[in-house]
């Protein structure tokens, strides 16, 4: 059994902050399922057993009725083809636009508007307030899938929650997909030149370090991030001053809180010390989507492009 994995993940700003520790694999077992020439599609492969962050989760039959409380698991579950399967997301989920969203909170989880929505499977990434246990109580299973901290860790859940949901194949071709995309964009970067960068989540400033999930995709591009060097490392999300921004001077500024804050270029400038700011001065600045940057779904791809763009464009310069 793999080790059960917790997550620190929570709003600053609009941003998840990602955190977690390490699993390594997915489990399905087709005990007893009936085979597919005597079985309706919809039963082929049933029961599985799926052992995710709150361990193993047994489900006897392909859901029908999947509540998610988790935004990054909404685009997951829609990308592998189990949207059909979904009556209702969280206040989060705004992706994609077909998603039947509702009030219901991944934040402050209620047991009573949850269970009104007749789930055969919710799908969390937090056990706040002990969601799992208190759904358990009333027999609905739960997937927990922390946010991960690394990309194999999204791959994994993405398998998990195919497998969970009968998607198996689809997931698989999901994360087949993300693999060669992001090697793909790995490999085209110029790592040569050098670059330091800054990643903000927030206008406090806080930022991430390499160790986090986001500072690891940022790796991928040969990038050196100011952050790893702060004095306090705060789990991967040090809280900057203004002065320690100002003295290491990236050469590249990500700003991952541009739709909750409104943060740009200029609003930058306007902060003590930091309009001679070689990133600033050099239009280096990039406005990353605050969505695409503080989940681990399949739409990490669009998050890796945005960056291998920016670093395309900044090699080039130099």
């Amino acid at each position: 059994m793999r080790p059960r994995r917790t997550a620190l993940a929570g709003a600053m700003l609009g941003t998840l902050i990602l955190a977690g520790c390490g699993q390594t694999g997915t489990t399905a077992t087709p005990s007893a399922a009936p085979s597919a020439s005597s079985a309706p599609a919809s039963a082929a492969g049933f029961p599985v057993t799926v052992e995710a962050g709150n361990g193993k989760v047994t489900l006897a039959k392909k859901p029908e009725r999947i509540v998610s409380l988790s935004a990054t698991h909404t685009e997951t579950l829609f990308a592998i083809g189990a949207g059909p399967q979904v009556v209702a997301v969280d206040d989060q989920s705004n992706h994609p636009a077909e998603a039947p969203k509702t009030d219901l909170s991944g934040f402050k989880p209620n047991v009573e508007a949850i269970v009104a929505q007749k789930p055969d499977l919710v799908i969390v990434s937090n056990d706040i307030d002990q969601i799992v246990a208190e759904l358990g109580k009333v027999n609905v299973p739960v997937l927990l899938e922390p946010a991960a901290t690394k990309l194999d860790e999204a791959y994994e859940e993405i398998a998990e929650i195919g497998v969970a949901t009968g998607n198996k194949a689809k997931a698989d071709e999901v994360v087949s997909g993300m693999k060669t995309a992001m090697d793909k964009l790995a490999a085209e970067a110029p790592k040569d030149k050098k670059l330091t960068y800054y990643h903000e989540l927030d206008q406090t400033p806080y930022a991430a370090t390499s160790k986090t999930f986001i500072g690891q995709v940022y790796s991928l591009f040969g990038l050196t991030n100011i952050a790893d060097k702060a004095p306090d490392q705060a789990g991967g999300y040090p809280k900057l001053s203004a002065e320690f921004v100002a003295q290491a001077d990236p050469d590249m500024i990500f700003l991952g809180d541009v739709k909750c804050c409104q943060q740009s270029k200029d609003t930058l400038a306007k902060r003590p010390g930091w309009k001679g700011l070689s990133a600033i001065k050099n239009d280096q600045v990039i406005q990353l989507d605050d969505d695409l940057a503080s989940r681990w779904g399949p739409r990490v791809v669009q998050l890796a492009e945005s960056i291998g763009a920016a670093v395309a464009k900044a090699g080039a310069k130099g």
